[in-house]
């Protein structure tokens, strides 16, 4: 059942969240209810308080309960002259059972739609099974990044997995290759990071000071996989998941991620794609979650991608 639409004055509108949408995050309800707006125009909304939950101010990930009722604002929107259809396509499975589906994403293509994407990953998955009546992201990975994605088939393993992820009682280990010869020593990164928008109105992340308003805390841990010559191989574990988490704490170590072109060396990318690396060396590699419906560990695994193991198999040992 889709949530109730009610008109109020002005063109503000009243949406009332049924228990299909309920425990999803505030920025993603608005996404389905709030079509053609742009993402970053859909955050600002936010922010400055003309989206209320119940009556009042809410933050963009603030969890929507049933029968809450949504004010949104009116909103103009272009509309397209041709809107470009969503191809099926089905992605490279790693497990499957009647609560979940967990996918190899390749590196280049969105979880969703928005932000000048007019589709990413769920959007497909649904298209290529329609008789699938369920089906929602569990978790976020950037565009950029392959590997691990899990999706929820039942309302009930949704809630589930988001609860395990929120409380970290899932574990993540990400492979990065980063430039530059590792300190041997530098073991943990704690530093806590902000989100801002830049002179071209693009969302980025930047470690925070101390006390910071919007500071959120980040804790990273990294061990040396193997060391080539001018790279380190890492295998990197988020203890926090925020945006641009591992990218922003390599780099503020003098050693960021090959390919990165937000937070990278933009010298030594241009170089490596004349090498061979066309993307961004992360992948989401392993992940061990709680089972939703029996709570046994399950480990996901997605091997590391042919282009970046053929990248690898070019560069000589330390």
């Amino acid at each position: 059942m889709d949530a109730q639409t009610f008109s109020g004055a002005g063109g503000v509108r009243r949406v009332q969240v049924d228990e299909e949408s309920a425990g999803q995050r505030l920025d993603n309800f608005l996404q389905r209810h709030m079509k053609g707006v742009p993402k970053s125009h859909i955050y600002r909304l936010i922010r400055s308080g003309q989206v209320r939950v119940d009556g009042r101010r809410a933050q963009a990930d603030t969890r929507l309960l049933a029968g809450s009722e949504l004010r949104l604002p009116p909103v103009r929107v272009a509309q397209p002259d041709a809107p470009r259809a969503v191809p099926p396509r089905e992605f490279a499975l790693l497990h499957e059972d009647e609560a979940l589906l967990v996918i190899n994403k390749p590196a280049g293509v969105a979880v969703h739609g928005g932000s000048g994407v007019s589709f990413g990953v769920i959007e497909q998955v649904r298209r290529a099974r329609p008789q699938q009546r369920f089906l929602e992201l569990v978790h976020r990975l950037d565009r950029e990044t392959s590997g691990t994605l899990v999706l929820a088939k039942k309302r009930s393993a949704l809630t589930a997995l988001q609860a395990a992820f929120r409380e970290r009682r899932v574990k993540k280990r990400y492979l990065a290759l980063a430039l530059g010869a590792w300190p041997e020593k530098l073991h943990t990164i704690n530093a806590p990071l902000r989100k801002y928008v830049d002179a071209a109105q693009e969302r980025r992340v930047a470690i925070a000071a101390a006390g910071e308003p919007g500071a959120m805390p980040a804790l990273t841990r990294v061990r040396v996989q193997r060391r080539f010559a001018g790279f380190t191989l890492l295998e990197v574990a988020i203890h926090t998941g925020r945006t641009h988490q591992i990218r922003v704490h390599l780099a503020s170590q003098g050693h960021p991620i090959a390919g990165d072109d937000r937070y990278g060396d933009f010298a030594a990318n241009h170089a490596l794609r004349t090498r061979g690396l066309q993307r961004m060396f992360l992948h989401a590699w392993q992940l061990d979650v709680p089972h939703p419906a029996t709570g046994e560990t399950l480990r996901l695994h997605a091997p590391l991608p042919a282009e970046l193991d053929a990248f690898l198999r070019t560069l000589p040992d330390a």
